[in-house]
């Protein structure tokens, strides 16, 4: 009997395909986790949904919007009139920045000369003495009221009329400490732009919903996180994420240490993306990548076996190269089929992102991911962020590189 031999390329070129053929595996096993995750959250959604509609205008308590602002955004001025318009009994919104001077302002004037009934306050924190600049501007707005029901969002988000029945209802229930949203990414003019918002429409609610599936919600979003005052204060207050990047993941996941649940809200609202370049988007990207693989080290390298299109090119190259073209097309095929199949049933109909009808967008978002993945691995923990250079540090902290931090004396011993 003859083995067959093979030379050093084509030994080459079968660990490749084998690492294709796994990838593959893997992001088809996510896919059906995908599928039994979305079906579990519109069923669990309806659950919310009646609920929310079940509870009287007589029982909503006063609610206090935190929205921090620094400088100008795409729709800026839209975004924050959709918390003007709020379908809701007693609210007061508290924007938080550092200067009079910050031009987001004006647009906050516009809106109260428009919105005379809106109770609404500025804080101005001053120059951040907390790694985190937002989470600082926070503590001082959270001081500002006397409003035992908080919801923070942040400026870039659009919400309907209804938003924030949705998300306080559930937290007259004394379990629940934090209700948190999935989001919509709105695109701008840009192609890169429309790239990245299917990914917030697509990627991000699929790793939630899987994750809320496996382990239930112990995070939150920044986009939206409705809180109560007294889960706020067993944590240590707002200031126990101050030396956080993803001060939202941690927020959530004090919250549930605390013995709180953290509850993934029924309702949607958008994320509007500014108009960057490919190197801008890809910036980013690879920010909050590097945040994820500081927090999270074991999830995020369980994460490159989430995507498909890559190894469905891997395969394509190198069954090709073995003298199999037809294999390799085919599970080039089933890569771009299993991210169209994901963009439809979780852009399509958990999120309803019209975006989701350019059905080559997704699987270009899902080739791009994997070397933002890839990249956080590679280079140093430094970072640019909002115009500051920083650290990552153990566990996702940060530490600023240019400017002097105070941390909170209960930190100071971590």
């Amino acid at each position: 009997m003859h083995l067959p031999q093979f030379g050093s390329a084509s030994v080459v070129w079968i660990i490749v395909a084998c690492i294709a053929a796994a990838g593959t595996l893997t992001s088809t096993v996510f896919l059906g986790l995908v599928v039994f995750a979305a079906r579990r959250y519109r069923r669990r959604s309806r659950l919310l949904q009646a609920t929310a509609n079940g509870v009287q205008t007589s029982q909503l308590p006063k609610v206090a919007v935190l929205k921090p602002v620094h400088g100008l955004e795409p729709r800026m001025e839209e975004n924050l009139e959709s918390f003007f318009r709020q379908d809701y009994p007693d609210f007061e919104i508290i924007f938080g920045t550092r200067t009079p001077e910050d031009p987001a302002l004006m647009a906050v004037e516009r809106l109260c000369s428009k919105y005379p009934e809106v109770s609404v306050k500025v804080i101005y924190s001053g120059e951040p003495q907390w790694p985190n600049a937002k989470v600082f501007s926070l503590e001082k707005m959270i001081g500002s009221t006397s409003c035992d029901y908080l919801v923070i969002s942040d400026s870039d988000v659009l919400v309907q009329p209804d938003f924030l029945r949705n998300v306080v209802s559930p937290l007259l229930n004394p379990e629940n400490g934090l209700v948190t949203c999935l989001y919509r990414g709105i695109p701008v003019k840009s192609f890169w732009s429309e790239v990245e918002a299917i990914g917030m429409s697509v990627e991000m609610p699929s790793g939630v919903m899987v994750a809320d599936m496996l382990e239930g919600m112990k995070f939150a979003l920044g986009a939206v996180m409705a809180v109560r005052r007294d889960a706020l204060e067993k944590i240590g207050g707002i200031g126990a994420t101050a030396d956080y990047y993803s001060d939202d993941f941690v927020l959530g996941n004090l919250i549930h240490a605390a013995g709180y649940k953290v509850v993934l809200s029924h309702h949607k609202v958008g994320h509007v993306l500014t108009a960057d370049s490919f190197a801008g988007t890809f910036a980013a990207q690879l920010r909050w990548a590097k945040s994820t693989r500081y927090s999270r080290p074991s999830g995020h390298v369980g994460e490159g076996l989430t995507y498909a299109t890559p190894f469905g090119l891997l395969a394509m190259l190198s069954l090709t190269a073995l003298g199999h073209p037809v294999m390799g097309l085919a599970l080039l095929a089933w890569s771009i089929a299993n991210r169209t199949v994901q963009a439809l049933v979780v852009g399509g109909t958990i999120i309803h992102d019209p975006q989701v009808l350019k059905f080559w967008l997704y699987p270009l978002r899902d080739f791009v991911g994997f070397p933002v993945w890839a990249g956080s691995f590679l280079g140093g923990s430094s970072f640019t962020w909002r115009g500051e250079v920083y650290q990552f540090t153990r566990g996702g902290r940060i530490v600023p590189a240019t400017r002097k931090i105070v941390l909170p004396e209960e930190l100071r011993h971590r």
